[in-house]
């Protein structure tokens, strides 16, 4: 009966034993684990690093190239179909997909480090510069790299009734099984190393903000805690579905995000933050150029690149699959040019103004203090330094950790889905038991991984699983310039039968 499932479920049970086997040599020969992945991360991003950069302005000008083509007017589905969701709640599932705790993690953090640290020499005072770079960052090359993949899927699966997978965009040129189920094993794979790292990064800063918040010190028990709430809510989660579950929560999210952020918007200077988000995205528009391509002035050298901007490029990357993927399958409906400039677009701005508006606000409590001593220096807890010095401060605080939790459910629910899409045959409503089982696994290799970390104290553990990010990216990197041809060769091939296209 077991051996019947696993040969009927074999991207399933390959997976899940490759990273079995990974998790058991971190465990056996953690230190010696670790110095590979970390030479082998700093090896790609030193030889790697510049091509990432030249991908993710590729990627920007090719999704614009398409979205603007008569490529764009194609319909995700039937010619007559309508969006399968409301533009709010497909922007609210995108965006909690896409970014998540992420925003929260560096609201503070990254713009005062660099305001504090200019990459580069400039004209523009620190903080404009600081809040463009920022903006660089986390705008649109990250969303391009999703929405590469969500339109290639998107295409491969409602206009072409392709399976839900990665290897489904390419199986028409490439017949080859192996390499085809390789293609998903990798994806999957790479898949749960984001998800260990974003659970483990995620479960330490909500820790932080409970000792913070409360005066305590909560250790291992209370992570450990957090990792099974989290994990067994997006298991709830996944299991009701995308219209139920996964919907309700991304929309959740997105209110509770909105409501911090005009609470901290209208308590602190608007007209500066409004100044600051128009005059920094006014630069990040023309300096996009030469700042997506390191070049002349606008090159902040080869160590601040990499351990920032190529570190950024590749987790992205590193995420694309899924996220893509993800947002391929909510939006059936749309038209080519409505999903690409909508993916790069409208998160890309909301990402702006929240970094706008605590940047600012952080960057006038600097100038308050005369002095800066690294108090926004902890990744982990500068939100809540930050909110240390606001009106209803513990509010904030609690509101944000609740925040953070719902993230992490919505980042975790929504790779659960995708990955119980990839081992169910690409089927767009999976069986529930992959749901479960992919839930359960990735809540035990997180805590084993956890466990490890505080076992071994001179190893960061979760920073090792984000290089390995870096590593497993790389094969995409190369991967999605042979999917884009593929792509277009499609479109140019289908063109004159293309009912999608003749009906505009």
């Amino acid at each position: 009966m077991i051996f019947k499932y696993i040969k009927k479920h074999s991207i399933l049970s390959i997976s899940v034993g490759i990273i079995f086997i990974c998790t058991l040599m971190v465990f056996f020969a953690t230190e010696a684990s670790y110095h590979a992945i970390e030479t082998a991360s700093l090896w790609v991003r030193n030889y790697f690093g510049y091509f990432y950069l030249y991908l993710g302005f590729g990627c920007v000008l090719a999704l614009l190239l398409v979205a603007f083509s008569k490529y764009g007017k194609i319909k995700l589905g039937k010619p007559n179909a309508k969006p399968e969701y409301s533009l709010w709640s497909w922007i609210a599932m995108l965006y909690s997909a896409g970014m998540g705790s992420g925003i929260l993690l560096r609201a503070v953090q990254e713009p005062v480090f660099m305001q504090q640290n200019p990459p580069f020499k400039s004209n523009l005072p620190n903080e404009t510069l600081a809040l463009e770079f920022t903006f660089y960052q986390w705008g649109i090359t990250a969303w391009a790299f999703y929405g590469l993949f969500a339109v290639i899927v998107g295409y491969a699966l409602h206009v072409k009734k392709k399976k839900v997978r990665i290897s489904a965009t390419i199986e028409d040129q490439i017949k080859n099984k192996p390499i085809k189920s390789s293609v998903d094993i990798i994806t999957i794979i790479t898949t749960i190393f984001g998800l260990i790292a974003a659970i483990g990064l995620g479960t330490t800063q909500i820790n932080g903000g409970l000792n913070h918040v409360f005066n305590a010190d909560f250790g291992l028990t209370t992570t450990i805690i957090l990792c099974v709430l989290i994990s067994t809510i997006a298991c709830y989660s996944a299991w009701q579905g995308v219209n139920k579950g996964i919907k309700i929560f991304s929309k959740l999210n997105i209110i509770v995000t909105l409501v911090i952020l005009l609470f901290i918007f209208f308590t602190s200077n608007t007209k500066e933050i409004l100044v600051s988000f128009v005059t920094a995205t006014y630069h990040y528009i023309i300096d996009f150029i030469p700042i997506s391509l390191a070049l002349g002035d606008y090159n902040p050298g080869l160590e601040f690149l990499t351990g920032w901007t190529f570190y950024y490029w590749a987790f992205w990357l590193a995420w694309a699959p899924f996220t893509g993927i993800f947002i391929a399958r909510i939006s059936k409906g749309r038209t080519i040019r409505q999903l690409l400039l909508g993916v790069l677009i409208i998160p890309s701005i909301g990402t702006f103004f929240w970094f706008s508006v605590f940047g600012t606000s952080a960057f006038n409590l600097i100038e308050t203090w005369g002095t800066y001593n690294n108090e926004f220096g902890n990744v982990f807890s500068s939100i809540f330094v930050f909110f240390e010095h606001y009106p209803f401060a513990t509010v904030l605080n609690i509101t944000s950790i609740f925040l953070l939790i719902s993230f992490l459910i919505t980042s975790v629910d929504s790779a659960v889905f995708v990955l119980s899409m990839f081992t169910d045959k690409g089927s767009k409503n999976p069986n529930k038991a992959h749901r479960v089982i992919w839930s359960i696994f990735i809540l035990l290799a997180t805590i084993a991984l956890i466990l490890l970390g505080n076992i071994k104290a001179n190893v960061n553990v979760l920073e090792a699983v984000q290089r390995l990010l870096i590593i497993t990216s790389l094969p995409f990197s190369f991967f999605i310039i042979i999917m884009f041809g593929f792509f277009i060769q499609d479109l140019r091939k289908e063109r004159p039968n293309n009912a999608n296209l003749k009906e505009h």
